[in-house]
């Protein structure tokens, strides 16, 4: 236990000098200060005498070869698309007619006093009418909703009631009826009636590759005849031209002016690569320096990257073109197959539309 005169004596020296240090903090600064010196020391030994450098050792082989140079190219998948709705399956046509026919029979009998007063010409005509087809429909056949053979609502094997040319003669025949009862001998009078026109056009018929108004029901794509075959439209890029300028110029390089066409985005939908079984001789229209583009440059490949397009209106005219093009078609997926090359038709053929 400390005596009273040494606590006494030790307060008094903490009330003349607060800012007294332990003997601990002194050490510990001290320390610190000659860490500090000798980090700078060294610093400075390092600037004026800097430490050798290990190298590694320079290899005796030669340098490999620069990667093979190819020519980069725009192409454009230029299509038509449907314009008709695809032709029904068998199996959905007698689908369709009996929902008709069941809902028939599940709905309300027709009122046809809300629509035709009494004993009117238009009444008249309707019980004539619904005599010989004996239901409000007029494109499901000679069936009978409340009758007896009600239930029998579902088509016999070789029965042509679902195949839509019949429905339309059946409504183009019920349009042009006018109910009247005639004298044996005598001729209906009918009323001029537009009948509607036929899912098989002229350029159908004759098998005309070159029209747009052939294969309604599918996606058609123009596909082009140069030197090097059947392709689609592409060329090589000009300067900064980036993907979707190249292929708007192609398109009029290509087509002409006179195809009112849309570009699809901004990104190549397929990429085509071709490797040249030798080295060829070409232009290097990419340089930004026009001048120095018709140096002369050696190609090993050429890679051409499609966009897609839409055609909304017009037609292809490829006379005076600025590709060397010989020939145009617009096919369907699976001509386009039989007239471009295998592997060119590999690498492309996810890219069109199956429909």
């Amino acid at each position: 236990m400390a005596s009273p005169v040494n606590s006494v004596r030790h307060a008094a020296n903490r009330s003349l000098n607060p800012f007294k240090v332990c003997r601990s903090c002194i050490i510990a600064n001290r320390r610190r200060r000659a860490s500090t010196a000798a980090a700078t020391a060294n610093a400075e030994s390092d600037i004026i005498n800097p430490p050798l450098q290990h190298l590694p050792p320079l290899d005796s082989t030669p340098s490999p070869s620069p990667a093979p140079s190819y020519q980069i190219n725009a192409g454009v998948i230029l299509s038509r698309p449907p314009i008709l709705t695809r032709d029904l399956h068998p199996f959905e046509k007698a689908y369709f007619l009996y929902q008709r026919r069941l809902n028939e029979r599940l709905s309300l009998p027709f009122t046809r006093y809300f629509y035709y007063e009494k004993n009117t010409p238009g009444d008249l005509e309707w019980k004539r009418k619904i005599k010989e087809r004996l239901t409000p429909s007029r494109e499901i056949g000679k069936y009978g909703a409340y009758g007896r053979e009600g239930w029998n609502d579902e088509l016999l094997v070789g029965d042509q009631t679902s195949e839509p040319e019949v429905q339309q003669e059946a409504l183009v025949r019920d349009a042009e009826s006018t109910g009247e009862i005639v004298a044996e001998g005598e001729a209906e009078t009918k009323r001029p009636v537009d009948r509607p026109l036929s899912r098989t056009t002229e350029a159908d018929q004759k098998n005309d590759t070159k029209s747009l108004d052939r294969a309604l029901q599918r996606t058609l794509f123009l596909l082009v005849k140069g030197p090097w075959g059947w392709r689609f439209p592409f060329s090589g890029l000009i300067g900064k031209e980036d993907l979707k300028r190249a292929a708007e110029r192609i398109i009029v390089q290509a087509g002409g002016v006179n195809m009112n066409t849309w570009i699809v985005g901004n990104a190549p939908v397929v990429h085509h690569k071709l490797v040249y079984p030798q080295p060829r001789k070409g232009e290097d229209t990419r340089n930004p320096n026009p001048t120095q583009r018709n140096q002369e440059v050696t190609w090993f490949g050429e890679k051409t990257f499609l966009m897609k397009a839409r055609i909304m209106a017009g037609q292809a005219k490829i006379e005076n073109n600025a590709l060397g093009l010989e020939d145009f078609q617009w096919l369907t997926k699976e001509e386009v197959e039989k007239q471009v090359q295998r592997q060119y038709w590999k690498e492309v053929q996810h890219a069109l539309a199956d429909r």
